[in-house]
């Protein structure tokens, strides 16, 4: 017994030391690929790591005189003011609302990518690619700026249309009702084009001997997309769909904070304005690490959540 014990460590041992000599000579073989890594993972080191040693402030009532080891613990005590708060409920409503609102167009940018993949390379392929590519490099302080001119009630291009066809001035911009759609869909004017180029490029790799036997065997172009095409996309489409998921909390505070007035707060207040009301505007430095470290949790779970179920369904997944 004892023996075979020993023999098993040996070997594992023997493994292990095999293992760590590949590594060796393939680093040594392959040493200007490591080298191209370095400024990355300094970046990381620098920029997301070294960071997170400040997110103990979330568990202290922070002074800034007082620095990170002198300021006094305070437990779980920052969390529980959150939950108990009265704008807890509002803003985790309207920040997971806006959130499924986006991923239910998830499939645009796949379906528009589908589009483009069956126009023949011309002309109007790449005005078609150009004009949807182009809004993504317009900043969001521009794009709002647009929504205000567009949507004006007295002299927006959209409330004149409306009152030359007989209607009545809409207040899109301070309406609660029209603030999701209004976000959303702006949201994926500007993101469509550029969103289609990672599907295109996996499309631009499906071979086209499939479409040549499918075309003998009598199947028509609908179908060649929907058993040919979004199969071979598939695994791309897992991946995205999982890192959107992982950043499922995180709204971009900037736009929203631009949209956001008195009278559709009660629809535009998301967690990351909360955090920046709090933390920036009213110097509550431990309250919102507290309120930014819940949401990074939540997107945790669910980025290993929804990995683990999509390794089990598909066999696709981020690791």
């Amino acid at each position: 017994m004892q023996l075979s014990e020993r023999k098993g460590k040996v070997l594992v041992s023997t493994k292990e030391v095999n293992k760590f000599q590949g590594v060796k000579k393939n680093v040594r073989k392959n040493w200007q690929l490591y080298l191209f890594l370095i400024p990355c993972l300094i970046y990381f080191i620098i920029f997301h790591y070294i960071p997170m040693y400040g997110v103990q402030i979330a568990f202290k009532d922070f002074y800034a005189d007082l620095g990170f080891f002198n300021s006094p613990w305070v437990g779980f005590e920052h969390f529980e003011r959150f939950f108990n708060s009265y704008y807890f409920w509002r803003i985790l409503k309207n920040t997971i609302i806006l959130n499924v609102y986006s991923l239910l167009l998830f499939p645009l940018p796949i379906i528009f990518a589908l589009m483009l993949n069956e126009l023949k390379d011309g002309v109007f392929k790449r005005w078609s690619q150009t004009l949807t590519y182009a809004p993504h490099f317009i900043s969001v302080v521009v794009v709002v700026g647009m929504l205000v001119a567009f949507l004006d009630p007295t002299t927006g291009i959209i409330n004149l249309t409306i009152v030359k066809l007989g209607g009545e001035p809409i207040q899109f911009l301070t309406n609660k009702d029209w603030f999701r759609h209004l976000y959303v869909w702006s949201g994926q004017w500007q993101s469509l084009g550029w969103g289609t180029i990672i599907y295109l490029a996996a499309l631009s790799g499906v071979n086209p001997e499939l479409h040549e036997s499918a075309t003998v065997d009598g199947a028509t172009r609908f179908q060649r997309i929907l058993f040919i095409n979004i199969p071979s996309i598939a695994p791309t489409i897992i991946v995205l769909f999982i890192l959107n998921i992982g950043s499922f909390m995180a709204i971009g505070f900037e736009k929203v904070l631009l949209m956001q007035n008195s009278l559709n707060s009660e629809t535009s207040d998301i967690i990351q304005t909360y955090v920046y009301q709090s933390g920036l505007l009213e110097g509550q430095y431990s309250f919102a690490a507290a309120i930014g470290l819940f949401e990074s949790a939540i997107n945790i779970v669910l980025l290993i959540t929804v990995n683990n179920i999509a390794r089990k369904v598909s066999e696709n997944s981020l690791w």
